[in-house]
């Protein structure tokens, strides 16, 4: 039997002249057992092949049986026949699918097999090999019946594959094997020439041969082969095994059977080798070569990767398809192309190599490029398996079906060669930055595609920015003069740690990368566009915008349409032009229309001075805000304590209020209230969470739903997830009654009841969700209506045709029966008589055969062309849907931000009651003088790792000095103090509760950090440097109202220097600046010099000291006074540093300790009754003396009068 598609067999005569052998399938009664296989009797046969002749001493020969057209008899062969394949003169690929099915069916027919036994030949026995199922037939009549000539040969014959028929296999998963399923796929080969017809060989010829009878004797082994290249080789189609018999009574050596294999011809060298073993430049001598468009090899300046050259001459030689695919791939050569074909997308060449290096996809050939390709259904996964290496993928898609490319030809559009192939067009590009697709967007939270427009006015950096969520369509723009260290940049880019940057190729400094190459991720794609031609200018980005019709006035300019954010952008020349170069390369990715028409365009501020308390982008790295400092990730992050949201944009709008805290007292006592009211009665925490907690990310599927991208089930997620809200809203209505943040966000809620009335009956929800397609109810499409009603009319038709064929032939077996894409066959059993001679039979199997009537083939033509027309309806109705959805967007969105905003309060009621006792309220109170007052305070992250966290009780400002001077011993605990003062800040201002006894401060205006040791060899930068750089920040920008720690500053240079540098910052911070904070130090002479001051106090870490171990016992409680010592010895000795080592260095810092002999000084001039006047109170009184009262202001002259006091 030939094995066919879906297990259906297709029987194939009998050759006259042949003994009856049994096939393996059929002999099952005659197998023996494994101790029947030891006997001595061989003459059942030792083989699984079939074999029912005894052997036969002279050399085995096959004879090729001869075919007659008797129905329903079965293929017999003799053991002779199966061992030697005849040798043959056509090439060794066959191109037609059902020769390959017939020669790995021979004998067999599933439908008569034994479950559980084996079948016994080889080729199901062996791994199928990959096969491709696509012809390049487009052209292919669907229903070609049998030729005469066929049914000689064979019982059926199936039509060629069509494009849409295209397969492989991969090493499949699920839902690849379902996809192949539904296709009837198996085993087949196609030619990979081109998309044109293919040549389907004539059937191989074999020589007749005389049947031996008697016993065989053992042969020489077969001579070696003439060369180890086994390209030519022909591999036997049956299992090796078949070569030897095992006789228990023979003691010689086994020799194997012959088994006549033919002398291997000499290789052509005229035939053209396969190309996925040769290099592509051996194939396209231009890639031997590379240029870009512009003819500029690799290394030249103007170099561009994005593109290649390919020359004239070049293309006349392409075949239709290979002009298709170089057409696109020219200009995306440093992307993965993922080229549609049939239930496949296929990478070929480079992209092939690839994908084959990468992830060991098979490799094979297509016309004559190297090609891998991936199911249909997998594209996602294999998508995100690119897009995670760091690579961009193009995917281009089949804009038509075989069925609608016949169609659209004989409807009269004139054929060109270049029309001999489906059209495709590029679809989308794919890049970390720029996903979209719900299925391939791995997190929650937000993904930033930002370019960057650098500039210099008045000497100082000018930055033009514009980034785009595109999972949500949200653009946000900004515009500002920055200071020479780039304070507002680096806050921004460590706020929005970009996925993918976009900048302007040689105009963008060094200082500049530098920020962003250390606050971006190794995953972060860096673009460089050209200036002017892909980095737009404003007047180009204006021009652009009103010529592309994104936003449309029907009575006024375009530009009156345009978002009021926009508007305002367009007089601001380095915003404009970096939104241009955004919308130039979204513009490239194919979804700019999409994003940009949604209109949703904000302003943002980095740095908000006014209402928010700011966290520059060094102190969101140094607290740890967002990623930790040990691996990069959110664990121990401030972030991840306080994220507690049920809903994917309630995140997104957390780390908004955590990138930016209030600064307010009244929006944060109001916040405060909300998170009391939320843990004093959790109903709503408790009816939100329940009835919100699978609620899908509607921020990002509405902007699908504007594209008009948006699967079925994903649209019905949308609709169902409103109105999920709107339910949880009418369980919420009884507390929109009062005056709290609460009551405010439930009462502003939109009336989501009256718009989505109309979408309650719109279209059938379950085949939305289980179909996948949205059918409008009858009467809401009429052209829908009209479409079906056709295909109905079609299938009643088909019902009265075999109600009829049934009456004719006197069988109500008859039945119709789908044969892969032949569908609509009519299946008649054997026992029937009386077919009518115009009927073509199609397919068979042992019982039944299947077949065509002039009839039944037309109107299974209407049926598929109504269908495909239909199809082409759904698509449409599809989109209206979508449309009148979106003319709701406004609504939709102001729900979702509602939304969010409970979500984020009932975040941080979570993570206030999960803060253990004590915890408190903050309070906040709006004094002249800054305040801080911590007491019990322990260390907000650490609650969860850490049960026995020492607390402590802060105190700056206020009655008591703004200052604490901080020393210690090493690993004491000072950091610690000084991240866990700063979070508790932060956690106070966004509006949560504090792990504390009581809190009181005046609300802080900003955070300032000057923390660890870090150099930047990239700029030349030294870790003092580096230090520096951060100290004068501070100095220039911090204020009464700032927070700010100095960690160990002046340790990068010797200790001269270091303690000069650490003595000026301080007496600065606390005499001129005035902010409340804390500076930590090794130098305890800093303590006896500002032992006077009124604005410095000093603290130090509580530990104990064995001196005969040199142990320390760290006590980690923060009090009143000066740290002994450093105790780096003690540490040295407790890390294992040599004891001779250690008793060394202990006696060089007793001798050379400079800061020790500085405070030996000061005991002496004090012994001596002489009064020490530091440094900076001498440095004080003569700016006083030189500049005046206005030329230090009051605030430094009120705490120059309190020192003098104090001495």
């Amino acid at each position: 039997m030939v094995r066919g598609v879906e297990g259906n067999e297709m029987s194939t005569p009998k050759p006259p002249k042949l003994k009856k052998a049994t096939s393996g399938s059929q002999s099952v009664k005659n197998q023996k057992s494994i101790l029947g296989f030891f006997q001595k009797k061989t003459d059942t046969g030792s083989s699984p092949a079939p074999a029912s002749s005894p052997p036969d001493p002279t050399p085995i020969k096959k004879e090729t049986p001869s075919f007659s057209s008797k129905k329903n008899l079965s293929v017999r062969r003799t053991a002779a026949a199966a061992l030697t394949p005849a040798p043959s003169s056509d090439p060794p690929e066959p191109s037609s699918p059902v020769y390959i099915e017939a020669e790995a069916g021979k004998g067999k027919n599933k439908e008569n097999e034994l479950a559980g036994v084996a079948s016994s030949s080889p080729i199901r026995k062996g791994k199928k090999p990959v096969s491709y199922a696509e012809s390049d037939d487009d052209d292919d009549d669907v229903f070609q019946p049998i030729s005469a000539n066929a049914r000689k040969g064979r019982a059926t014959k199936r039509r060629r594959v069509s494009l849409e028929d295209s397969d492989d296999e991969f090493g499949v998963d699920a839902a690849t094997e379902e996809a192949m399923l539904d296709e009837d796929m198996e085993d087949f080969v196609v030619p990979d020439d081109s998309d044109e017809d293919a040549v389907v060989p004539q059937k191989r010829k074999r020589q007749p041969a005389k049947q031996s009878r008697s016993k065989t004797s053992p042969l020489p082994p077969p001579p070696p082969p003439a060369d180890d290249d086994n390209d030519d080789i022909e591999m036997p189609t049956f299992s090796t095994a078949q070569q030897w018999t095992y006789d228990p009574e023979n003691l010689e050596p086994l020799q194997p059977r012959s088994t006549n294999i033919p002398a291997k011809k000499p290789k052509d060298k005229n035939v053209k080798q396969k190309a996925h073993i040769t290099e592509p430049e051996a194939r396209y001598p231009w890639l031997a070569n590379l240029l870009d468009a512009d003819r500029n090899p690799p290394g030249h300046p103007e170099y561009d990767p994005r593109s290649i050259y390919i020359p004239p001459l070049a293309w006349t030689k392409f075949s239709a398809f290979e002009k298709q695919y170089w057409e696109i791939k020219q200009k995306f050569w440093d992307t993965i192309v993922f080229f549609k074909k049939g239930k496949f997308y296929e990478l070929y060449e480079n992209d092939a190599t690839i994908g084959h290096q990468l992830f060991d996809l098979k490799l094979t050939d297509r016309v004559n490029m190297r090609m891998v390709g991936v199911p249909e259904a997998s594209l996602d996964t294999w998508a995100n398996q690119f897009v995670a290496k760091g690579f961009k993928i193009a995917r281009v898609d089949q804009m038509e079906s075989a069925l609608a490319k016949e169609m659209r030809e004989r409807g009269g559009e004139k054929a060109v060669k270049a029309d001999k192939v489906i059209r495709r067009e590029l679809a989308a590009v794919l890049t970390a930055g720029t996903l979209v697709d719900g299925g391939m967007l791995q997190d929650d939270m937000a993904t930033f595609c930002v370019a960057v427009k650098e500039s210099e006015k008045d000497g100082l950096p000018v930055f033009g920015i514009a980034f785009v969520d595109t999972a949500t369509a949200q653009f946000q723009l900004c515009e500002f003069v920055d200071d020479a260290d780039m304070t507002k940049f680096e806050t921004f880019v460590a706020q929005t740690r970009p996925g993918e940057l976009l900048l302007e190729k040689s105009c963008i400094s060094a200082r500049a990368l530098r920020i962003l190459k250390n606050n971006t991720t190794p995953t972060t794609l860096w673009n460089y566009l050209k200036p002017e031609k892909e980095f737009w200018s404003a007047d180009i980005t204006s021009r652009e915008i009103d010529a592309s019709d994104y936003f449309v006035s029907p009575d006024q300019e375009n530009i009156e349409a345009w978002p009021q954010v926009l508007r305002e952008a367009r007089e601001k020349e380095y915003v404009m032009s970096a939104f241009g170069a955004l919308l130039q390369y979204l513009r490239l990715l194919k979804i700019e229309r999409d994003l940009v028409t949604l209109g949703n365009f904000a302003w943002y501020d980095p740095i908000r001075k006014a209402t928010s308390l700011v966290l520059d982008g060094q102190s969101l790295i140094n607290l740890e805000i967002f990623a930790n400092t040990f691996d990069g990730s959110t664990n121990g992050t401030l972030f991840s304590m306080l994220n507690r949201c049920i809903t994917p944009f309630g995140k997104r709008m957390l780390k908004n209020w955590v990138c930016h805290p209030l600064a307010d007292s009244v929006k944060i006592n109001a916040r405060l209230d909300a998170v009391d009211a939320l843990n004093a009665d959790s109903t709503v925490m408790e009816r939100f969470t329940s009835s919100l907690t699978k609620l899908p990310d509607l921020e990002r599927l509405i902007s699908r739903v504007h594209a008009g991208r948006c699967k079925a089930q994903d649209f019905l997620k949308v609709v169902e997830g409103f109105e999920q809200i709107e339910y949880t809203m009418t369980l919420l209505s009884s507390f929109g009654e009062g005056d709290g943040v609460i009551g405010q966000l439930i009462s502003s809620m939109p009336n989501l009841a009256g718009t989505l009335k109309k979408w309650k009956s719109a279209f059938d929800r379950e085949k939305a969700k289980s179909d996948g397609v949205l059918v409008p109810e009858p009467g809401v499409e009429e052209d829908f209506d009209d479409s079906q009603e056709a295909i109905d009319q079609c299938q009643a038709d088909l019902e009265k045709l075999l109600k009829k064929a049934r009456r004719d032939l006197n069988s109500n077996a008859i039945i119709f029966k789908d044969n892969g894409k032949e569908i609509y066959q009519l299946e008649v059993p054997n026992k029937v008589k009386g077919i009518p001679k115009d009927w073509d039979q199609m397919s068979a199997t042992a019982k039944v055969k299947r077949y065509y009537s002039p009839e039944l083939r037309k109107l299974v033509r209407a049926l598929q062309e109504a269908q495909e027309t239909h199809g082409q309806i759904v698509r449409d109705v599809a989109s209206r849907f979508f449309a009148r959805f979106d003319e709701d967007y406004a609504t939709w969105l102001a729900a979702i931000k509602i939304i969010a905003q409970l979500d984020c309060l009932i975040s941080l009621a979570r993570a206030s009651a999960s803060l253990g006792e004590p915890s408190c309220r903050p309070v906040f109170s709006n004094d002249k003088r800054t305040v801080v007052e911590f007491e019990e305070l322990r260390h907000p992250c650490m609650l969860t790792s850490v049960t026995d966290f020492i607390p402590n009780d802060i105190k700056l400002g206020g009655d008591t000095a703004n200052i604490d001077l901080l020393t210690g011993a090493n690993a004491a605990g000072k950091s610690t103090i000084l991240r866990m003062t700063c979070i508790a800040v932060i956690l106070a201002q966004i509006g949560c509760y504090l792990p504390a006894t009581s809190a009181r401060l005046t609300p802080i205006d900003r955070i300032m950090s000057r923390l660890g040791a870090n150099d930047n060899i990239f700029a030349a930068q030294s870790t003092f440097f580096v230090e520096l750089a951060e100290t004068q920040k501070i100095l220039s920008e911090a204020t009464p109202r700032s927070l700010v720690i100095l960690d160990e500053l002046g340790r990068g240079t010797s200790s001269y220097d270091g303690v000069a540098v650490a003595q000026a910052v301080l007496h600065d911070v606390a005499t001129r600046v005035g902010c409340v904070g804390f500076f930590a130090t090794h130098y305890r002479s800093l303590a006896r010099e500002f032992e006077m001051h009124p604005e410095i106090r000093a603290k130090r870490m509580r530990i104990r000291v064995d001196e005969e171990d040199r142990n320390i016992t760290f006590l980690y409680k923060l009090e009143d006074g000066v740290a002994e010592g450093s105790f780096g010895m003690h540490c040295a000795a407790m890390c294992g540093i040599p004891s001779k080592v250690v008793e060394a260095a202990e006696k060089a810092a007793k001798a050379w300790e400079h800061t020790s002999r500085l405070g030996e000084r000061m005991e002496v001039q004090r012994g001596e009754g002489r009064v020490f006047l530091p440094l900076g109170v001498q440095s004080d009184v003569a700016w006083t003396l030189r500049e005046g009262l206005e030329g230090i202001g009051e605030g430094t002259l009120e705490v120059l009068r309190r020192a003098i006091e104090g001495l």
